[in-house]
């Protein structure tokens, strides 16, 4: 077991954050459906998104991987022979499950103890009404899915998860008819949408969208050689760090691309921060917080490092709008509100978000993240703004979206040391030799990635 002890710093230098996860999922399936070959350059290799890869690879695709490029030959693609573990990648499962639904014989996918807790319903209803046949445990993974596909018009209800929109848009091109997509109500994180449909139109897909119909033929994929950018949602933890409490510049961000999460810029600006946007730079520096009411229904990703900036924020926050929070790796909601309040602050949660009343200063504490990757990084930035340490097992889990994060966040002050317990001393804390990551201010950093979960 491995502990980690975040002891915040004043935050100071240049980070490139990783690149996008959404992209990279999207990429590897889009890849591997055209028919040739695509290379893929600067992808994430996380936990996620080597799940994707081994799926794509059960299907018949060829994925390699030379440091952080990939060669994906694509098309073709069949039933696999056995179960397919999506791990605890939900994006992987979803995108999948529609996908194996072109297919006449049955696909199980299953997933870990998390994953077989987030909800399937929508999609399999939807699937459900063009021919497939979908059984599950009551709505939930592990589900089965056998075609083929038939396509046409489909309805879906849009406030659960936008990654069973992506599905069926991802899906369309495959089948012979193509699919008209009807999203049922106001869809949730929609901008995540536009990332599809861009991606797809670089692929040769045809997407023509009216409203919250998008009409999409089966024209099928061509390759595409594609550069994944940069992450905001995880470029927003050394911003959030540098608002709480000094001054960095995170490097290599594309403001043109449709990532619904660049909106961590306005959401910094609001609360007081001072963020200047110069080309695919951005730097922020500290200013005094004020209280704010933001919509996250569209950036859910965004909700825990939020509410940790809002924390000390003098006066009553409120987040509102993404009750979808509830369905991720874990009850964000829930989490979140626990997480700064076992910090000292003061948070309740609601049905949709949360309300935080600002306090001068946290005082920190052991934070239980439940294996929920956004939450562990949020509590090691809120640090910066705690008296006293904040202390997280299972460090490793940041490795979902952000491989590498204590190193990266070390490369711009944030202090923390490493602790694990040796086998013969269960439960004791014995500091390893890689334990203590010294600040390096002002110096560059990179995150690091490895190439397994």
């Amino acid at each position: 077991m491995t502990s980690i002890a975040f002891r915040g710093g004043e935050i100071s230098g240049r980070i490139s954050p990783p690149p996008s996860k959404s992209h990279t999922h999207r990429a590897v399936f889009l890849a591997s459906m055209a028919e040739g070959r695509s290379e893929l350059s600067n992808c994430l290799l996380s936990a996620d998104t080597l799940a994707t890869m081994d799926a794509c690879r059960a299907m018949g695709a060829s994925v390699s991987l030379e440091g952080q490029d990939a060669t994906v030959d694509g098309g073709d693609l069949r039933a696999p022979a056995a179960p397919i573990d999506a791990m605890n990648s939900g994006t992987t499962m979803r995108i999948l499950t529609g996908i194996c639904s072109s297919f006449d014989r049955p696909v199980t996918i299953t997933g870990d103890e998390s994953l077989r807790k987030r909800p399937m319903g929508p999609l399999l209803q939807a699937l459900g009404s063009c021919g497939v046949a979908c059984s599950s445990n009551g709505g939930l993974p592990p589900v089965t899915v056998q075609g083929p596909n038939r396509g046409g018009p489909v309805s879906i209800d849009g406030s659960v998860s936008s990654q069973f929109i992506t599905s069926l848009m991802l899906t369309a091109p495959l089948l012979r008819d193509g699919s008209v997509i009807t999203i049922e109500g106001d869809p949730v994180s929609a901008p995540y949408l536009d990332v599809t449909s861009h991606m797809m139109r670089l692929y040769g897909a045809e997407v023509r969208r009216d409203g919250n119909v998008f009409e999409i033929p089966g024209t099928g994929y061509t390759p595409y050689d594609y550069g994944v950018p940069a992450d905001f949602s995880s470029a927003a933890f050394p911003m959030v760090a540098a608002a709480l409490g000094g001054e960095c510049t995170v490097t290599g961000m594309d403001p043109a691309d449709p990532q619904g999460d660049k909106m961590i810029v306005d959401i910094l600006r609001m609360a007081g921060a001072d963020v200047t946007v110069d080309g695919r730079e951005a730097r922020v520096r500290a200013g005094p917080l004020k209280p704010c009411e933001i919509d996250m229904g569209q950036v859910p990703d965004l909700f825990p490092v939020t509410a940790v900036l809002l924390s000390t924020a003098e006066g009553e926050s409120r987040l509102y709008g993404a009750p979808q929070l509830r369905f991720k790796e874990s009850d964000r909601i829930e989490t979140t509100v626990r997480m700064i309040n076992a910090l000292g602050g003061d948070a309740e949660g609601t049905e949709d978000g949360c309300i935080i009343h600002g306090v001068g200063r946290l005082r920190g504490g052991s934070v239980e993240h439940h294996g929920d990757h956004r939450i562990m990084m949020s509590a090691a930035v809120a640090s910066v703004v705690c008296d006293g340490p904040v202390t997280m097992a299972d460090p490793e889990c940041a490795a979902v979206s952000f491989p590498g994060f204590p190193a990266a966040m070390a490369g711009i002050g944030l202090r923390s040391e490493v602790q694990r317990c040796t086998s013969s001393e269960p439960g004791s804390g014995s500091r390893s030799s890689a334990g203590a990551t010294a600040p390096a201010s002002g110096a560059s950093s990179k995150a690091s990635r490895r190439d397994s979960p």
